[in-house]
C-alpha cells in the first residue's frame, strides 16, 4: 500500500474534493484490473487509490486522517484518552484499516468513461437483490383489543430456500390497521407483515381515538346524570350534561389507544350519546308524557 493517501492519488494535502475526484477517475482508468488482466502491481495500485479516495473523498474521514494519520479509525479512541503515545501525526503519513471491494465484471459496461459507476453499479446489485427477496406483504389479523394491550402470532411462511416454516410475529401495542411490521430472516430475507384490525362490535378507531356509542333512556339524556360505560381500560362512570342532544359527542382523555411513540400515553375515548325513546309504558308513565306534551305547548315550546 502507499505510504500516504494523499500521495497515493498524486494531490497536494491542501486538494479539493474535486480535484481529489479527477486524480482518481484518472488513476482508475489506468490501474482499473479489467484494464490489466493479471497484472498484480496495477491490482495493488488499484487498490491503494481506491481506499485512498474513500477517506479523502468524506470530510469527516479526511478530518481525522489528516490529525491522526494512520490511527485515524481510532479517532474517537484517542480524543478519550488524550491522543497516542509516540507523538503526532507528520507530513509521512500512514494507511488506516482494510477497504473491502467487490466488483463484478459483467457491470463494468460504461465504468472507462467514468470509474465511479463501479461503486454505483454495485449499489443497484445491492438493490437488486433486494427487491428480489421482498415478498408480499403478509397479512395479520388482530382484534382491537389485541391492538391495544399487543399480541404475537405464529404464521407460517415459505423461505427463499423453499423450507416451510412458522416464525412468531410480535404485534407491538397501538398498532393501526395497515401498520406493517418488517421481520429479517437468518437467511437475509425480509418479511413485512401487515395489520389488518378486525371490526368491533362497539368502538371505531380513529387514529389514537376511538368512538362508541351510548345508548341511554331519553330521560336521562334531557336530565342528565351518570351512566356506566366500558372502555379497553375498564369500567368508568360517564358524567352527562343535562339538556344534553342525541349525537352529544363526550370525550373521555387517556381511554383510547396507546400512543407508539409515548408508551405511557393514551389516545381519547368520544362516547356519542343515543337517547332511547321509551317503550312498554304503563298508564301512570303514559298520564306522565301526555302532561309532559300539554306543558310543552302551553309554554310555547312545540305547536299542539
Amino acid at each position: 500500500m502507499a505510504r500516504d493517501y494523499y500521495q497515493a492519488l498524486g494531490v497536494p494535502r491542501g486538494a479539493s474534493e474535486d480535484e481529489v475526484k479527477r486524480a482518481f477517475r484518472k488513476l482508475a482508468r489506468e490501474y482499473h484490473p479489467d484494464l490489466n488482466p493479471g497484472d498484480k502491481d496495477a491490482e495493488r495500485k488499484f487498490k491503494e487509490i481506491n481506499e485512498a479516495n474513500e477517506v479523502l473523498s468524506d470530510a469527516d474521514k479526511r478530518a481525522k486522517y489528516d490529525r491522526y494519520g494512520e490511527n485515524w479509525q481510532h479517532a474517537d479512541r484517542v480524543q478519550d484518552t488524550g491522543g497516542f503515545s509516540g507523538g503526532n501525526f507528520g507530513a509521512g503519513g500512514g494507511y488506516g484499516g482494510h477497504v473491502r471491494y467487490d466488483f463484478d465484471l459483467s457491470d463494468f459496461g460504461d465504468l472507462l468513461s467514468d470509474p465511479t459507476d463501479l461503486f454505483a453499479a454495485s449499489r443497484r446489485r445491492a438493490q437488486a437483490r433486494a427487491r428480489r427477496s421482498r415478498k408480499p406483504d403478509i397479512p395479520v389479523s388482530v382484534t382491537l383489543e389485541e391492538a391495544f394491550s399487543g399480541a404475537t402470532r405464529q404464521v407460517a411462511i415459505t423461505t427463499d430456500s423453499g423450507e416451510r416454516k412458522r416464525i412468531e410475529v410480535a404485534i407491538p401495542r397501538g398498532m393501526d390497521d395497515g401498520a406493517r411490521i418488517h421481520i429479517s430472516l437468518p437467511d437475509g430475507a425480509d418479511i413485512f407483515f401487515k395489520v389488518q384490525t378486525l371490526p368491533h362490535p362497539r368502538f371505531t378507531r380513529e387514529g389514537d381515538n376511538l368512538i362508541a356509542d351510548l345508548a341511554l333512556p331519553f330521560e336521562d339524556v334531557a336530565l342528565g346524570g351518570e351512566a356506566e360505560f366500558r372502555s379497553l381500560k375498564g369500567r368508568i362512570m360517564v358524567t352527562i350534561p343535562p339538556n344534553s342532544a342525541a349525537g352529544r359527542r363526550i370525550r373521555i382523555a387517556g381511554h383510547g389507544m396507546p400512543l407508539r411513540r409515548a408508551p405511557d400515553a393514551y389516545g381519547d375515548l368520544y362516547i356519542i350519546l343515543k337517547p332511547e325513546p321509551p317503550a312498554n309504558l304503563t298508564d301512570d308513565e303514559r298520564a306522565i308524557l301526555e302532561e309532559f306534551r300539554r306543558l310543552r305547548v302551553n309554554n310555547g315550546k312545540r305547536r299542539e
